[in-house]
């Protein structure tokens, strides 16, 4: 079959092998159309082939089979002329920048690229400096922005020469979420103004919903396709939220039973998919002692639905158990005060008190730049602290060495020897911590480990790297592991297994865990959080008390869904300025809901935008950071 002359983008029985033999097959006659105006995501695990499809439709890789066309050009025949229209943003933090060039330097460097006229960059480059706020960045060396910074410069030099089309490969990963939403602004603004066409690939289901249309792709094929909302209507299961003491016990009771599919621990909650009816469950639980204080039927997330996709051709990790934890620690585990850190002028973590008990899973949330690196780095003894003091376990990081032996440390960019194999890499950590290798091959194969002995840390998959990392973090036994942004890049399948083994750390062997992450859905999963920005512990509370918190401050979040959402939209932000587009609704806060839907309905009723429904959602934690982080960064200017 000939792509669709009529579609912006088309692929037609697309197909790329690898390997000289043809070994491995990467797409599988994958076919799909985006239409002008489209945003179209490709959502997978790590290794599905969202990465080939983006690299075949923009010119770089030839497809093996099939045929895939641009505007109506054939990819393969006309790979010069497809590149020459569209906006190819390959996946990595700004990983088409050049570090040593300043910001400035970095968009001149793209304009003689496009060989742009010089009056139509100076138009574009003023647009896009204006709505990414990077014009005061101007003079600074690209290596010295943060993630979210790089991401829009890159995707500025990715949009100098205004393309019709934009082919972006996970684009957000890594980058905190306000400036994931400006990046989601600069994209509407395209497609809204321009009529872009975006075709881009994402491990953040929030940003899965908001595509007009979505493929999830597993093992190179589309096993799912439609609007969000067309997939969501594709689960089979049930799904329930409960809230049991004890919970290890109601988790035990659950994970035994025929009708219960999956479970996820968030925090005092577990979420669970099950097939039957919810009091069977409810009942079985009391039988054996257990003590129900909530529970409730929901709806299925995306990612819920993603999950069942896969949850059959990927089955999880086994249960492991760490080594015996080292020492008797204190009550509390973790205790910071008045600790800062600077480098010459720049304070990047400003009189930080914070104290963890042990057994408690603690997330640091915060932008790019926030201080959390620098505050994970003081705990485990990498950094001195400019003035305060740090006590792990009862003793003091500074002045103690004894203590950081009490610490597991996985930092950003895990912390393997990618040239080594797994083998030795665990041989490497057992020699420096003097563990027995009987001991870490028995850990290895219950975290799905043994039948990669051989593999080059460097040719595993994202979810198994993760894996072994964390591996060699807690091997020794350690009281407290420090992670930093370990799930970053990782898709949703990996992650619920990688936080399965947390959980387990936490509260199977009384581990204290330290997590920063970008992931505002993990942020349920700790039993408390602590929100960071420009080096200060603004917020600290568990998941529930800061959303209640931000409720309070700033109001209740408003859903707007209506036929023509572009024209709601004109109308509503005069009235609402941070009104947010998110997916195939409009997202408003209110601190009057009541009043304020009837205002908006009115607005849209005399507007001529008819048809229109808005509701009060759940406040969610994307919506309560970004509350957070705003209100602090308006106290301090």
């Amino acid at each position: 079959m000939r792509p669709d002359p009529r579609a912006v983008l088309s692929a037609r029985g697309l197909e790329r092998w690898y390997g000289r033999r043809r070994r491995v097959q990467a797409v599988r006659h994958v076919s799909f159309d985006v239409a002008r105006g489209e945003i179209f995501g490709l959502i997978g695990p790590d290794g599905a082939g969202k990465t080939s499809i983006i690299q075949i439709l923009a010119g770089v890789l030839s497809p093996s089979g099939g045929r895939a066309a641009v505007d109506g050009m054939d990819v393969s025949t006309s790979p010069e002329a497809v590149k020459a229209r569209i906006g190819y943003m390959p996946q990595g933090l700004g990983i088409n920048l050049y570090d040593n060039l300043t910001v400035h330097e970095n968009i001149e460097f793209f304009r003689d690229l496009r060989q742009l006229p010089r009056d139509i960059y100076q138009k574009n480059r003023a647009d896009l400096l204006r709505v990414t706020r990077l014009e005061p960045a101007l003079d600074r060396r690209a290596v010295t922005l943060s993630g979210g910074m790089r991401q829009k410069l890159a995707l500025v030099c990715t949009l100098i020469h205004l393309p019709d089309v934009l082919l972006l490969d996970e684009p957000t990963t890594g980058v905190d979420p306000i400036s994931r939403q400006d990046f989601w602004r600069i994209i509407r603004r395209v497609v809204d103004d321009r009529q872009a066409t975006v075709l881009l690939s994402t491990s953040y289901m929030d940003e899965a919903e908001r595509c007009h249309r979505i493929a999830l792709v597993h093992a190179g094929a589309i096993v799912a396709e439609g609007t969000p909302g067309d997939v969501r209507a594709r689960a089979k299961g049930r799904y329930a939220t409960l809230t049991a003491e004890p919970q290890r016990a109601a988790l035990a009771v659950l994970r035994g039973r025929s009708d219960v599919t999956a479970t996820e621990v968030f925090g005092a909650d577990v979420h669970l998919q099950f097939s039957g009816e919810l009091r069977d469950v409810e009942a079985a639980l009391t039988a054996t002692g257990v003590t129900i204080h909530q529970s409730a039927i929901e709806e299925p997330t995306l990612e819920d639905v993603f999950l069942e996709v896969l949850r059959e051709h990927q089955p999880p990790a086994s249960a492991f158990q760490p080594a015996a934890v080292h020492g008797s620690p204190a009550p509390v585990a973790i205790d910071c005060r008045n600790v800062t850190r600077r480098f010459d002028s720049f304070v990047a973590v400003d009189n930080v008190n914070l104290q963890v008990p042990r057994g408690e899973i603690f997330g640091l949330l915060g932008p790019n730049g926030a201080g959390k690196t620098t505050l994970i780095k003081m705990l485990c003894g990498l950094l001195k602290p400019t003035a305060g003091t740090i006590a792990i376990g009862g003793a003091r990081v500074d002045a103690d060495s004894g203590a950081r032996k009490l610490v597991g440390y996985m930092s950003q960019r895990f912390s393997l020897y990618r040239d080594l194999s797994v083998t030795q890499n665990l041989r490497l950590y057992a020699d420096l911590y003097g563990v027995d290798m009987a001991v870490c091959r028995d850990m290895a194969a219950r975290l799905g480990l043994a039948g990669h002995a051989s593999q080059l840390a460097a040719d595993l998959p994202i979810g198994l790297r993760q894996r072994l990392s964390l591996l060699c973090a807690v091997l020794h036994g350690p009281s407290i592991v420090l992670l930093d942004e370990p799930t970053s890049g990782v898709d949703p399948q990996a992650r619920r297994v990688f936080w399965d083994l947390i959980y387990g750390l936490s509260r199977e062997s009384g581990i204290t865990v330290v997590v920063s992450t970008h992931y505002m859905d993990e942020a349920a999963h700790c039993d408390r959080l602590g929100l960071m920005g420009q080096g200060r512990m603004i917020a600290v509370g568990s998941p529930a008390q800061l959303k209640h918190e931000s409720e309070r401050q700033s109001g209740r979040l408003l859903a707007l869904r209506a036929a023509d959402l572009r024209a709601a939209e004109d109308l509503v932000r005069p009235l609402f300025p941070d009104a947010t587009a998110y997916g195939h609704a409009i997202h408003v806060r209110s601190r009057q809901p009541d009043a304020d839907r009837a205002a908006l309905a009115d607005l849209l009723a005399r507007g001529g935008v008819g048809g229109a429904r808005i509701d009060a959602i759940p406040l969610s934690m994307d919506d309560t950071f970004i509350d957070f982080i705003r209100t602090s960064e308006e106290a301090h200017v």
